[in-house]
């Protein structure tokens, strides 16, 4: 019993559910520099809900790639290749199944509550929000767009704007730019995650763009959408959206550059050194962090 706990625990891969807390805190920074006030409760319920279904993601994620054999196949680092939970404890299948669903199901269920306490201008974001869910492992990695936007879909933009609508009752333009950093710089850090696992993700059926167009393909791409998050910053200060404070969210995009450096360099051997995966990640954590505290303190 203690063992397959343990294969649950794993597999929701508490050290990346860092990236919910802060684009949920993004979301609440754009309240505030609106002059909102903060409902304590309704912002907890929301973190609830996104934290359960991160959990959802990761957990689906492992079950789907351990029963398509790929997570046996895969070189895990401490950033790609899937958490080693399932091929170390294989009796953990349907535990691990059953956390995905459930956790999936306790999101949605956080979600029919606002609706019902908000209106139905939320009903789309969640709907699209499980249709990411749901879809991810078995679909969109199978489509090289579609798997480089939906990470960033999810974190940048619905967790950020569904953050304000469930705090404030409407849709206001500021998150949905305040989101675009998230969403740009996640969509990157999955696209450098995927780097080290391309010859068994294709022998698994998924499509995404390292396998679909090359990883030379991958590195512009990845540059372009750092730049793109860096652009955001700077439009958003220009266009009076954003104080001038931040300007400290461009203070972790070196990041970008170094982990890019390091995967024009070593391509799909990029695992080998964790160093550039882990510059990618603290660069995705930081970047709206630091914005949330400008639009706060700004």
């Amino acid at each position: 019993m203690m063992s397959t706990f343990r294969a649950v625990i794993r597999a929701i891969r508490g050290p990346f559910l860092v990236l919910t807390p802060v684009c949920i805190f993004l979301g609440a920074s754009t309240v505030v520099a609106a002059g909102g006030q903060l409902d304590l409760q309704r912002l907890l319920l929301a973190l609830a809900g996104a934290l359960l279904a991160h959990i959802s993601v990761n957990t689906l994620n492992e079950y789907e790639d351990f029963r398509s054999g790929l997570d046996l196949a895969t070189r895990r680092t401490p950033f790609s290749g899937g958490s080693g939970a399932l091929p170390a404890r294989p009796q953990a299948l349907n535990a691990v199944f059953a956390t995905g669903v459930f956790s999936l199901t306790a999101s949605l269920l956080i979600g029919v509550y606002f609706a019902w306490l908000l209106g139905h201008k939320l009903v789309p974001l969640g709907l699209l929000g499980a249709l990411l869910i749901v879809n991810y492992t078995g679909w969109i990695n199978r489509s090289a767009l579609l798997c480089l936007v939906a990470p960033g879909v999810g974190f940048g933009l619905l967790m950020v704007a569904g953050t304000s609508f469930v705090l404030t009752g409407h849709y206001s333009q500021l998150p949905w730019i305040a989101g675009l950093v998230p969403c740009f710089l996640v969509s990157n850090l999955l696209l450098l995650n995927q780097y080290p696992d391309i010859d068994a993700d294709r022998a698994a059926g998924r499509r995404h763009l390292p396998i679909a167009h090359g990883i030379a393909t991958g590195n512009v791409v990845y540059g372009l959408l750092a730049l793109a998050a860096a652009a955001t910053i700077l439009y958003g200060i220009v266009a009076h959206h954003f104080p001038l404070l931040s300007l400290i969210a461009l203070l972790p995009f070196p990041l970008a550059v170094f982990a890019l450096r390091g995967a024009i360099t070593h391509g799909g051997e990029i695992g080998l050194h964790p160093r550039y995966l882990g510059a990618n990640v603290a660069l995705a954590l930081l970047a709206p962090a630091l914005l949330g505290i400008a639009l706060i303190y700004g």
